[in-house]
């Protein structure tokens, strides 16, 4: 593989994360709310394709980083950095300052159930403790942070890709990428059996955690790995994936479906290029990260409630500021000069 494609340094990825951050925030705007004139009628871009757009993202820039890195300890500490800072800081500030909103008063919010869901949560285990003492109780969703549910999965990927890595030096990408893409296929489709079978929620959780994810992941790291090709055939590549997914609306087409879906998020990260968005700051996590909460806060407040586009246009606000702020006081200053944020401001 070869890292001369121009494209690898100019391309729309930050912000296709930012578009598809701000897909997830319209859905669960609607499913919180309760108002159904905020529900988005986007076809395939619905919040669950969102979510898997993040991981073909994440599959192709993340087996980049790790290819380039020039040892595991690099890997990880840019990893950690991007990741942890923020995630952190919003897990902290939900546990400390929701104590405003609860219910219980301060002896009763400060137990054994909010050192619990700060210890699970900052280990990205969210869903051992994922509401707060008293806090947003009569709510349609109670999580406190329903969208953190991702984040175990990048960190299991983030674990995951050297061994990847190192199988595809040694046995060739296709061949891995492709074993790893099938198998998460037909674990997710078991899944899917499982639970239809026996009406059991439990297996609809499964399906869709890290080994159901992993193709997603997979699709987008064989992208990167060939992008030679995608690149001279990509008009083959995009009538073949568009068609895959018009027909899955009809037939679902589960084994194609992954593939189908990262050959779209790719060509739209790497053609038609729109600028550096990244000279900005990224702010793409921190809108994921924190808008839940907000959107929570601004329910919990009881504002506009008859007013649903003022209600969006609120949270927007609210979300939108926070981001920016949580990137220029917290990400920022965690990342290494080398990051293209940093060099694409200087």
């Amino acid at each position: 593989m070869h890292d001369d494609s121009p494209r690898l340094s100019r391309n729309n990825f930050d912000l296709l994360r930012l578009l598809l951050a701000v897909n997830v925030v319209v859905v669960h705007v609607a499913i919180l709310s309760g108002f159904q004139e905020l529900s988005p009628d986007i076809g395939f871009l619905s919040g669950g394709a969102a979510v898997k757009a993040f991981f073909v993202v994440s599959g192709f820039l993340i087996f980049m980083s790790c290819e380039r890195s020039t040892s595991l300890a690099s890997y990880f500490s840019k990893r950690v950095r991007r990741l942890y800072p923020a995630y952190f800081t919003v897990v902290m500030l939900c546990a400390v300052f929701l104590v405003a909103v609860s219910s219980k008063a301060v002896g009763d919010y400060f137990s054994w159930a909010w050192l619990k869901y700060v210890g699970s949560n900052l280990i990205f285990l969210n869903f051992l403790q994922p509401t707060l003492p008293g806090v947003f109780e009569g709510h349609r969703v109670p999580e406190v942070n329903g969208a953190l549910w991702t984040l175990k999965i990048e960190v299991m990927f983030y674990l995951l890709v050297p061994l990847l890595v190192s199988l595809c030096r040694k046995f060739s990408y296709r061949p891995v990428l492709l074993i790893i893409y099938c198998a998460s296929v037909a674990y997710a489709h078991l899944m899917s059996m499982a639970a239809e079978q026996t009406g059991s929620g439990l297996y609809v959780q499964l399906a869709r955690q890290l080994p159901g994810q992993l193709s997603y992941f997979a699709a987008g790291a064989f992208l990167y790995c060939c992008r030679d090709l995608f690149e001279r055939q990509v008009g083959y590549f995009m009538a073949a994936a568009i068609a895959i997914l018009l027909a899955g609306r009809i037939y679902p087409l589960p084994l194609l479906e992954p593939f189908a879906l990262a050959v779209v998020v790719v060509f739209f990260g790497l053609f038609l290029y729109v600028g550096n968005f990244g000279k900005y700051g990224d702010f793409s996590y921190g809108v994921y990260i924190i808008h839940v909460p907000v959107i929570q806060l601004v329910v919990n407040a009881r504002w506009l409630q008859d007013s649903p586009w003022q209600f969006f246009a609120v949270v927007a606000l609210i979300t939108g500021t926070g981001a920016i702020a949580l990137w220029h006081l917290v990400e920022k200053r965690f990342l290494l000069r080398a990051s293209h944020y940093i060099t694409s401001t200087n």
